[in-house]
């Protein structure tokens, strides 16, 4: 592998690890407030996909625009998968788990929810939408933008990472700087104790899983523009993010970001070092060699204890 080729597959880690960042950042939250495993939240990211294949599909006309018309598209795009994204994890939080968490129910009780509702959520879509892939309407130019290192960036790949970078971002300073941000903390550190302190725990938990759908659901758009929509796409994604959130630390927000970064990486280099059958197993090669030698995950912290 030359240099060139190196830097390309580098740029390309990190443009999908930053997507894996994002999605794992709604399993993280979710566990962080209630030790809750969300395994639906693959669903909430392919749901947010199709919505945004039906925002442009109503309005983006047969050529991909230029100019600002483009910017309205990707925003349109954006705004429909993140509308999707939260709406499904509102459902889910009101009528799968909140019922659960009001009779004390035990965990196992809710991570079989969660699956059910996974496979609830897979086969809708696949009886709404079919089982064919459909492509993204094209809401932009896809051409090359800058050079990093030799390694060409086009403007899905720019478009993927600002995205990205701006979703985290956000995220972090809503958690460590806002009034919500700190009742996540709370209800994180201990939820009987905000609970008397004040602290409305039903709207806490219920802002965070709308929260993470928000951010499910734009990564789901994101992830479609480089590949197809289909009603089983947040499987591969899903469980690799899950793995991500592992490594970075289960709980901690910042964890979830350098896990994401890091598996996306090494997905990617895999590539050319043996070969593309062999892509997601390197992922979870770094996922059991963290977990042999750091149990709690590279930054294992929970949210509450992130600032």
């Amino acid at each position: 592998m030359s240099l060139v080729e190196f830097w390309d597959y580098l740029v390309l880690g990190v443009v999908l690890g930053s997507i894996y960042a994002v999605i794992a950042i709604g399993y993280t939250l979710v566990y962080g407030v209630l030790q809750l495993i969300n395994f639906a939240h693959s669903e909430v990211f392919m749901l947010g996909a199709y919505g945004g294949l039906i925002a442009l599909t109503v309005v983006a006309p047969g050529n991909a625009p230029s100019g600002l018309a483009s910017v309205g598209y990707v925003v349109l795009g954006l705004a429909a998968g993140a509308a999707f994204g939260a709406l499904t994890a509102y459902g889910l939080e009101k009528v799968a788990y909140r019922p659960l968490r009001r009779r004390g129910s035990p965990r196992l009780i809710f991570l079989i929810t969660a699956i059910g509702a996974s496979f609830f959520l897979y086969n809708l879509a696949g009886k709404l939408f079919g089982r064919d892939p459909l492509p993204m309407p094209e809401a932009y130019e896809n051409k090359k933008v800058l050079t990093v290192f030799g390694a060409d960036l086009n403007v899905t790949q720019l478009l993927l990472l600002a995205s990205a970078v701006v979703m985290m971002v956000g995220l972090d300073m809503v958690v460590n700087r806002t009034k919500l941000g700190s009742g996540i903390r709370a209800v994180s550190q201990d939820a009987e104790v905000a609970g008397l302190m004040g602290v409305d725990i039903d709207k806490v938990v219920s802002r965070t899983f709308v929260i993470g759908g928000l951010l499910g659901g734009a990564a789901g758009f994101l992830y479609g523009t480089f590949t197809q929509v289909k009603f089983d796409m947040g499987f591969i994604p899903g469980i690799t993010a899950f793995a991500a959130a592992v490594v970075g630390g289960i709980g901690n927000i910042r964890g979830a970001m350098l896990g994401g970064l890091m598996l996306g990486i090494v997905e990617t280099l895999t590539v050319p070092a043996f070969g593309g059958e062999w892509r997601h197993v390197g992922a979870f090669v770094v996922l059991i060699a963290v977990l042999m030698f750091r149990p709690t995950g590279i930054l294992g912290e929970r949210v509450g204890r992130t600032a």
